[in-house]
């Protein structure tokens, strides 16, 4: 147990507990004098305690047997996603939860199936052990397995985890040794979906916003169309862009001050403890702020991948691939909605917003890369 624990990395670590202080401080002047979101602060830091265990005690944890025992995994995963849609709760328009009992925390299949996704992922792709993958032996079946989670999350709806489970199998397959031929052809057919899907969405507009305002799903609408048509979509629609521009852009080079926010003070942002949060700190903190918080990005990606470049095992490095695909994701589409580069979804900025869901399952899957950097003995595998 201490070889295992002194496999861990430190400098990930303490980059972890520089987030930990960043969160804490930025949900509580984002709370501050807010009487809808008491104690947030303390809650995010009792998160961060359990979510500290979870890591180091994952260390300890021989990672090879979730690849064993993936297909079960994955079951329990997609059943999940298949019981919330009928027995969860539906907040904010999607019936994405399942409210543990107490209420502390609520629990997201969608999120803790990325994780299993990327399991099941990494060992359809390293049963080539490196060599180039096959249309019909490999890249259906990993499409198979990737639908199916996809479809029942849309469905939720929750548009956001359904893009970054396609962003996680295409950063993994990039990796996996995909044929370049396959990859022209999927940036073809992507490419080409793209330009009908917003011909269509332009075309048949006013249809498209009935429908999904009878469905109760108008808030799609919202979405798209003030990313596609800013210059036609509603104050109401553009409402948290063109608040969340002005504030970053107010912050300047030093920001106003810790809890001197003043869109924040005066509750012009919505969540600002949640998907808003790096508008506070662009606002309170500025260009500096924002820069410093970009930089333990950087850091943390980095000492990823310097530990998937050195396993033994590529199921192993295929792994932390997809949980680097999966954050590297979050973090642009998080900061990127927030400056008008990317349309706004429910995606939350890693280690920073507010949550206990997304905070344990992000810190879960850190102790899944210490597992693995921890377990690289060089072995056979069946």
């Amino acid at each position: 147990m201490l070889n295992k624990l002194k496999k861990l990395d430190w400098g990930m670590l303490l980059i972890l507990a520089l987030f930990m202080v960043m969160s804490t401080l930025l949900v509580r002047s984002a709370t501050y004098g807010n009487p809808e979101y008491p104690n947030y602060d303390l809650k995010q830091l009792v998160f961060y305690a359990a979510g500290f265990v979870v890591a180091i005690c994952s260390t300890l944890f021989d990672y090879r047997l979730f690849l064993k025992g993936w297909y079960v995994l994955y079951g329990i995963g997609v059943g999940l996603l298949v019981l919330v849609y009928f027995a969860g709760d539906k907040i904010n328009g999607a019936r994405s939860w399942f409210t543990l009992p107490g209420g502390l925390l609520s629990f997201q299949p969608a999120e803790f199936m990325k994780i299993l996704l990327i399991i099941t992922i990494a060992v359809l792709i390293g049963r080539r052990q490196g060599d180039r993958l096959s249309f019909t032996s490999d890249l259906l079946p990993i499409a198979a397995f990737s639908m199916l989670p996809f479809m029942l999350v849309m469905i939720q709806p929750d548009l956001g985890n359904a893009i970054i489970y396609v962003v996680i199998v295409l950063g993994m397959l990039w990796i996996g040794n995909v044929r370049y031929t396959h990859v022209l052809i999927g940036l073809t057919v992507v490419v080409g979906a793209l330009v009908l899907f917003v011909s269509l969405f332009n075309t048949f507009n006013t249809e498209i916003k009935d429908y999904l305002t009878s469905q109760e799903k108008e808030h799609w609408y919202a979405r798209i169309n003030t990313y596609i048509n800013p210059e036609t979509a509603s104050d109401k629609d553009k409402y948290q862009s063109e608040k969340s521009l002005i504030a970053i852009g107010s912050g300047g080079l030093t920001g106003d001050g810790y809890m001197e926010g003043d869109s924040k003070n005066r509750r012009f942002i919505p969540y600002p403890y949640s998907d808003s949060i790096f508008v506070v700190i662009g606002e309170e903190f500025g260009f500096q702020g924002s820069a410093v918080l970009l930089l333990l990005y950087f850091l943390l990606i980095y000492r990823m991948i310097l530990i998937a470049f050195q396993c033994y095992d590529l199921k192993g490095s295929f792994i932390i691939i997809g949980i680097v695909s999966m954050f590297v994701f979050q973090i642009f589409e998080n900061i990127g909605m927030m400056i008008g580069i990317m349309p706004i979804t429910g995606i939350t900025l890693p280690f920073i917003s507010y949550g206990g869901t997304s905070l344990l399952l992000n810190m879960l899957s850190i102790g899944l890369v210490f597992s693995i950097k921890a377990h690289q003995e060089k072995y056979e595998l069946d």
